[in-house]
């Protein structure tokens, strides 16, 4: 008998038999914890915290039992400390316990490089103070032949060079030309004033000065005693200018009366009429 038991242990059915039964068990046991090791019926839902502060988001998610890590950058046009992105997204269904990765706005904005606007378009220009997270302030045109096109950038009223340093969200005033325009002047007559009188008169007519000196070996040391002796085009009662032309003007330091071409018509009608008068009593 003894050996017949011993036979039937070292037999391959029962052998079999044995690994069967320890599989079964195996099975039954893994789908049985299944649940509670995973946590089936524990699942919650993600709410929605962008644009709340980062002290109550981060509260909320606490209390249902999530995981917090923050990362940080800035974005102008909301408030420091606010959530501006969560991974995952709202209305996601998780596990209790899992890590939601929250982005929120810087507290103090960073410092970038000023990007060089000039001579952009309005659109590009735009867009690349966007991707610089910079913002457009006052906008104001001028009369120019690059019609469209940024003629000047300036931050809190002052010119501010490309490469300056600046804080992100900071607000950049621009200056657009907007082409010459069909508005015509008479040609002004600005013989006879000093370089600085000529370019704050012109610039009531919108036109652009360009000088040359009347002797290229003289060389101009001072606008305030530097007197423009002609002009071109010259003044009349039938030339005109439009607005955004330029006017060449040759001045000189320190000129004679002499060195000044005036085109006053009616110092012209003047003289003309002095002189008559002379004649008409010498006869």
């Amino acid at each position: 008998m003894p050996l017949i038991k011993e036979n039937i242990r070292k037999s391959f059915w029962f052998n079999l038999a044995i690994i069967l039964l320890l599989c079964t068990i195996v099975y039954t046991s893994f789908f049985a914890t299944l649940s509670w090791v995973t946590r089936h019926g524990e699942e919650v839902k993600i709410p929605n915290i962008r644009g709340k502060d980062m002290n109550t988001a981060i509260a909320q998610l606490k209390q249902m039992h999530f995981e917090v890590y923050i990362d940080s950058t800035y974005e102008p046009s909301m408030k420091p400390l606010a959530v501006l992105k969560q991974v995952p997204d709202t209305g996601s269904i998780v596990k209790e316990g899992r890590t939601v990765f929250i982005t929120v706005n810087m507290l103090t904005p960073p410092h970038i490089p000023m990007p060089n606007l000039v001579n952009l378009s309005y659109r590009s220009a735009e867009m690349l103070l966007r991707n610089n997270k910079l913002m457009v302030g006052d906008t104001s045109y001028k009369p120019d032949i690059a019609s469209g096109a940024i003629l000047s950038q300036s931050f809190k009223g002052a010119p501010i060079r490309p490469g300056e340093m600046i804080s992100q969200g900071s607000k950049i005033s621009l200056v657009i030309g907007n082409g010459l325009g069909n508005t015509e002047w008479n040609v002004p007559e600005v013989t006879g004033m000093t370089v600085d009188e000529a370019i704050t008169y012109l610039n009531q007519f919108n036109l652009q000065p360009s000088f040359v000196a009347a002797n290229q070996m003289e060389e101009i040391t001072d606008t305030s005693t530097a007197f423009v002796t002609d002009q071109a085009p010259t003044p009349g009662n039938h030339t005109k200018i439009k607005m955004g032309d330029y006017i060449y003007l040759t001045i000189m330091q320190n000129p004679q009366p002499e060195d000044i071409h005036h085109y006053n018509t009616n110092a012209s009608s003047d003289v003309k009429d002095s002189g008559d008068d002379k004649t008409d009593s010498g006869n």
